[in-house]
């Protein structure tokens, strides 16, 4: 099965991660399919990128998103909607 998760990419006090297709068998840090997007947890403001097509296009093909990634996603979606309104 297919994961949309983040994989850790910064050093101990400097966290940064990537947001990945993995295959749920696959270590955190491991093998991934796809890369998704980033997330700076240290940055202030809009403090990630994501590529909105692709993790649609895996969400339509059965991938299971982590809560972490679903928090990122629902804070993107509020901040889409209001450069919308």
């Amino acid at each position: 099965m297919v994961t949309i998760r983040l994989r850790k990419a910064g050093s101990t006090n400097a966290p940064s991660f990537r947001v990945v297709a993995a295959d749920s068998r696959s270590p955190r840090d491991g093998r991934f399919i796809e890369i998704l997007g980033y997330y700076d947890p240290k940055k202030k403001g809009e403090n990630y990128v994501l590529k909105q097509d692709r993790i649609d296009y895996w969400r339509g093909q059965g991938a299971v998103v982590s809560d972490s990634v679903a928090s990122i996603l629902r804070r993107a979606a509020r901040a889409g909607a209001k450069a919308e309104a």
